[in-house]
């Protein structure tokens, strides 16, 4: 793992809110606006722009917890921009914090943690597993 970060470094992302990014269960569209488990995807995307960065080619990121607070809906079609913020790096642990905007209004805010290990020791986890 490199240590190109610190706490207080950021990552930035954008999302246009797409159709599949809307409320929407095996029963059908709940409502035209970004759902909260999209929001969370692509919050982790931008905590995780950290990872792919720092993470050598034997190495990748897993996520370890994710929270988000759901704050204002954005609509269809609608500019989401998320910052992700370095709050703690300890060993191959990497937290964040992240805001998600929509014009001015804060629609989201979160907090969300990756480890980054060995793809060999991911490997052997996952097939424990099966």
């Amino acid at each position: 793992m490199q240590h190109l970060f610190g706490i207080g470094d950021q990552q930035m992302f954008c999302r246009e809110v797409r159709k599949e990014d809307c409320a929407a269960f095996d029963t059908g569209e709940v409502h035209p606006v970004y759902a909260t488990f999209a929001l969370a995807r692509d919050a982790e995307w931008c905590c995780r722009l950290f990872v792919l960065k720092m993470k050598d080619n034997t190495e990748e990121g897993i996520g370890t917890h994710l929270s988000i607070d759901h704050l204002a809906p954005a609509v269809l079609g609608s500019q989401v921009n998320f910052v992700a913020t370095i709050t703690a790096i300890v060993n191959h642990t990497i937290t964040c914090s992240f805001i998600a905007t929509c014009g001015e209004r804060l629609i989201a805010k979160g907090t969300q943690v990756q480890k980054i290990l060995k793809k060999e020791k991911l490997s052997r986890l996952f097939t424990q597993q099966s």
